[in-house]
């Protein structure tokens, strides 16, 4: 399970804020004083507008041609839900052993663990990329005692996704719901291999905490569009399902908060990847065994007011771009260090998120419009996003 406060993190956090704060105060002395050509005034932006995230977006949900399981009706009864949903979920929730060979062993040594969720019959199983990144051996245990080696279809560090694959016939499977369709307040139940305890899957209940959450994970990355839980998570959850009364994949469990810097230890919050946000990943991973997506090619940070009084700033919200890649399609469309994001085709942006977000709905080779504000000015510049480059 991803450790969202370890000592590092708050160290990286507290210099990455420093250069940030650096870039704010002194990037614009550096900027053009004239507009470039490539540039259009651009009109002013409202004042605000609503954000429609994963979860709550009025999109369809993308679709996975996996195997179409049968969803339970909920009774009405929360105790017989909750019953329905154990049996009928729990499965399909496999332990992931992570074993590497050790020299001074003849036996492969077990190192880690996670869990899993089996969404068809040839043996796709959903998780997370920090269960699985660096094992040399996988093995799969199901609930019924069945153990399998497992192969790696494909992982996604940027968003903490993978799939593995068993070769076994009469397996469990479960659905993908829409997240969509979510609501906070909303019943939830997360499965997965607490502790790594002998006996089968760890049955937890809660609800919906809230909606499109943004945290960052030690290796750097920053995961969009979470659920946030209060259904109990523990090490060994990571990759397991959060379902819904109708027994559907709604998440996949995926980080807690550790202890802050002040030594707090956090109660009642988990955060899952929503499956709207992995469907694509998914499909990508299934096809291809890896992701593509659409560039920019800029570094950025949320404009935090703090940082908008400090550096002088008239903007309350937006992007602040860090650096910008050579060759990128951002450096073709003229970006700079200092520029702040505040809106992508006309939509306004005001942190990091939507700015992703507003990335990812398009595909590679599509033209974006991004304006920004440069030195007091608002500008408008056209880009066409690339392909990402592999990590």
């Amino acid at each position: 399970m991803v450790n969202l406060f370890s000592e590092k993190r708050l160290e990286r956090i507290f210099i990455l804020g420093l250069v940030v704060l650096l870039v704010a105060l002194t990037g614009c002395e550096a900027l053009d004083s004239a507009a470039s050509a490539d540039y259009q005034s651009a009109p002013p932006l409202p004042t605000s507008e609503p954000f429609v995230g994963v979860a709550n977006s009025n999109q369809p949900a993308p679709t996975v041609p996996l195997a179409n399981t049968q969803s339970l009706a909920p009774t009405g009864n929360l105790e017989t839900d909750i019953h329905n949903v154990a049996s009928k979920v729990r499965p399909a929730v496999v332990f992931i052993g992570i074993e590497q060979n050790v020299r001074s062993f003849s036996q492969p040594v077990p190192v880690g663990n996670g869990s899993g969720a089996i969404i068809d019959q040839q043996g796709h199983i959903l998780t997370n990329n920090h269960v699985i990144e660096g094992a040399r051996l996988l093995k799969v245990t199901l609930p019924d005692g069945r153990t399998f080696p497992a192969q790696v279809v494909g992982r996604d560090p940027a968003t903490d996704l993978a799939v593995i694959r068993i070769q076994a016939s009469n397996l469990p499977t479960l659905s993908l719901g829409d997240s969509n369709n979510l609501r906070i307040g909303d019943w939830v139940v997360a499965i997965g291999n607490a502790l790594g305890l002998e006996g089968g899957p760890t049955v937890t209940t809660g609800v919906i905490s809230a909606l499109n959450r943004t945290i960052s994970e030690e290796n750097g990355a920053s995961l969009y569009g979470l659920i946030q839980t209060d259904a109990a998570i523990n090490p060994g959850n990571s990759g397991g399902p959060l379902v819904n009364l109708s027994g559907e994949i709604i998440g996949i469990n995926t980080a807690v908060p550790g202890p802050t810097g002040q030594g707090y230890q956090p109660y009642g919050i988990g955060f899952a990847i929503s499956i709207n946000e992995a469907k694509p990943i998914i499909q990508q991973l299934m096809t291809q065994g890896r992701v593509t997506r659409p560039y920019l090619g800029v570094g950025t940070l949320t404009l935090t007011p703090a940082i908008a009084s400090q550096a002088g700033i008239d903007m309350q919200r937006g992007v602040v771009i860090t650096d910008v890649a050579a060759g990128s399609p951002a450096a073709r469309a003229r970006l700079q260090q200092g520029d702040i994001i505040i809106a992508v085709d006309g939509k306004v942006i005001a942190n990091d998120a939507e700015l992703r977000q507003a990335i990812q709905a398009h595909k590679i080779g599509d033209t974006i419009q991004v304006t920004i504000l440069r030195e007091g000015r608002q500008l408008t510049a056209t880009a066409q996003l690339a392909q990402a480059p592999t990590p």
